[in-house]
Order: structure tokens, then sequence, then C-alpha cells
């Protein structure tokens, strides 16, 4: 999948706010109360339930190697598909340690190697946790496990899996979960505590972010990212060349499900909402200064879901048989892009 340079854009911001330091500035709002939440139920929220999600998937795919059967199947591809969520609702924030420590690729690499796999299959080798550890991220992760779950066409068959699949798929999950543990230590404050960088912004020696603005700007960069990645990279590569092995998540025919929590990722950051209902987001800062802008980019968001979710069947049919219905979620997406970065950005570079 498309992974853009968060830490050139963050550089940018850095020396945004940093080229205008020597001018006479009133002193700056506080903006504590939004990072925090924003780290603390969204971030930290959002990161846990990705790894306790992962951890039921392992559970589900060693009851399918222990136990193959139909239900046992469903089971195992249905925790695939919930572990999916957290990890497409934590696009929005990939910045820290996820980019830094390179977690990314041994959660979420895409295209799959097949051809590596296959040879990986046939050998002789012990699969372990610790041998996939150390192989290249698109023989891990998700889509590793999705294709050997879901085989090619999203309907692989329980008598065509073997032992050696079953072998793969449980060390395979067992990977997913050490990186997904490693990613939620390394930001919650028992752990490494990327949190504090966030919630102690601008405060000397106490964070990397030398402001509470260059942290909000960070914030908002990441969801300018994943808007542009969904609309330009993960819709338009297949639709523009009609070409379905750029579709990521074709295998389970997961991919507008991915989208979809993709936007859900820039409005849980917006609205500062994942577990409490009454946080405070980028949404409260807009709000206070351009009370419309704020009504117009809840609806856009919102828009984007609903469009998405409104792609005719599958996301691989629709762009051969309904591709209207793709344009139209691209243009909303698109559209949220566009007011985040022309209208919203401006707003948090200019506090």
């Amino acid at each position: 999948m498309y992974k853009l340079l968060y830490a050139t854009l963050f550089t940018l911001s850095i020396f945004l706010f940093s080229s205008c330091g020597n001018d006479p500035v009133d002193q700056p709002d506080d903006y504590s109360a939004v990072l925090e939440n924003i780290t603390q139920d969204v971030i930290l929220n959002t990161y846990q339930d990705l790894d306790t999600k992962s951890e039921l998937l392992v559970f589900a795919l060693d009851a399918l190697a222990s136990n193959p059967s139909e239900q046992n199947l469903e089971n195992a591809r249905q925790a695939w598909r919930d572990a999916r969520v957290p990890w497409e609702q934590s696009e929005g924030f990939l910045f820290g340690p996820v980019d830094q420590q390179g977690i990314d690729p041994s959660i979420d690499s895409w295209p799959v190697n097949e051809t590596d796999l296959d040879a990986v299959l046939q050998s002789g080798q012990t699969l372990t946790k610790s041998y996939i550890d150390g192989l290249d991220g698109t023989l891990k992760g998700f889509h590793t496990i999705e294709y050997l779950l879901f085989g090619t066409s999203s309907n692989k068959q329980l008598n065509e899996f073997d032992a050696r699949q079953f072998e793969y798929l449980k060390a395979c999950s067992e990977s997913l979960a050490g990186a997904t543990t490693q990613l939620y230590i390394s930001w919650i404050p028992s752990g490494e505590n990327f949190a504090a960088n966030l919630i102690k912004a601008g405060q000397s020696g106490q964070s990397i972010y030398p402001s509470q603005k260059s942290a909000l700007q960070e914030i908002v960069t990441g969801i300018i990212v994943i808007a542009d990645e969904v609309a330009n990279g993960k819709i338009n590569d297949p639709l523009s060349q009609q070409d379905v092995t750029l579709e990521e998540s074709r295998f389970s025919a997961n991919s507008k499900a991915d989208f979809a929590d993709n936007m859900r990722s820039i409005q849980n950051i917006y609205l500062g909402i994942f577990q409490n209902p009454t946080g405070e987001g980028i949404s409260s800062i807009i709000k206070s200064k351009n009370e419309s802008l704020d009504a117009s980019v809840r609806v856009s968001i919102q828009n984007s879901i609903d469009k998405i979710e409104a792609i005719e069947g599958t996301f691989t049919s629709a762009i051969f048989n309904s591709p209207q219905s793709v344009i139209n979620a691209q243009n909303e997406v698109r559209d949220l892009q566009q007011l985040l970065e022309s209208q919203v950005l401006p707003i948090i570079t200019n506090l």
C-alpha cells in the first residue's frame, strides 16, 4: 500500500512554525485538552483495540488449525476482518513509532509476494513466529494471512488448506500480534510513552514537539495524507488502470470496509471521539475559529464514508460494472482532502 513520507511533511511544518518565531505574537491558547483527548481516547484506545483483536485472530487461527471446520474457517475470517478495523482506523495517525520503528511493514505490506511465499511453504523450514518475524514484510502481516485464509477469489474451500498452510497462518498471526503489541507498548505511559510527546507538546525537554501547534500540525497532516492515499492511491490505481491486482484487500473483498474505516480514522481524530462521546478533537479548534467550516468538514467526512459504502457490489466488481459509484466515492474523498488542506490546515498553522 502507499505510505507517504510523514517525516518530510512534518519537517516542513516545523520549518514554517520556526520561521515566524521572531515575530511578536500574543500568548498562545492552550490546546492541551484537545491533544490529551486525541492521544488518550483515540490513538491509545485504537492501538489497544488493534492489539486485542490481533490476539483474538491468533486464537481463531489456532482453533482452525487444530480443528479444521467450516465454522472455524468462518470464525477465523471474521477475526481477520475484526482486527482489520482498528488497523484501518489507525491510518489517520501513521506517525511516531509505527513509522520510526519500522512497524508498519510488518503489519500491512502490500502486495503479497506470492512467489516467495509459495517457495517458503514448499521448503522444509520450520515455521515459527521468530522465523516469520525475520521475513520481508510482503511475506507476513495482514495481507499474507488474508491471501492464505481467503484465497485469490475470496472463496477458498476447506479442502484446499493443508497442514503447511495452517502452520504458516499460526506463525504469521503470532508475528502480526507481536507487531501490534510493540506498537501499543511504544505509545502507552507504562511502555515507551510516545503519548507524552503529544500530551506535553511545547514543554521544554518533555516532548519532541516544540509547541502545541506543531503537534497539531502533525495530527492534521496525518489525516490529510490518508485522505490523499484513499482517493489517489487505493481507489484511483485499480480504477484508472482497470487492474484488480492493484486493489488492496481484494482476496477478502474487504476493500470498501478498509476505505470507509480510513475515513472513520479521520472522523475519530477530527471529532476526538473513539470511546469518549464528548471528547475534544480538531473540530473543537476549527469550530472556535470558523463554525461553518467545522460543519462543512463534519458533513464531508460523513459523505465520504457514505459514498464509499454505497459503491455497488464489491470494489472489484464495481471498477468494471459500476465505475460511476466508485468515482462518486473518490470525488467525495478528494473534496474532503481539499477542504482539510486548503482550510483546516491553514487555521492550525496560524494558531
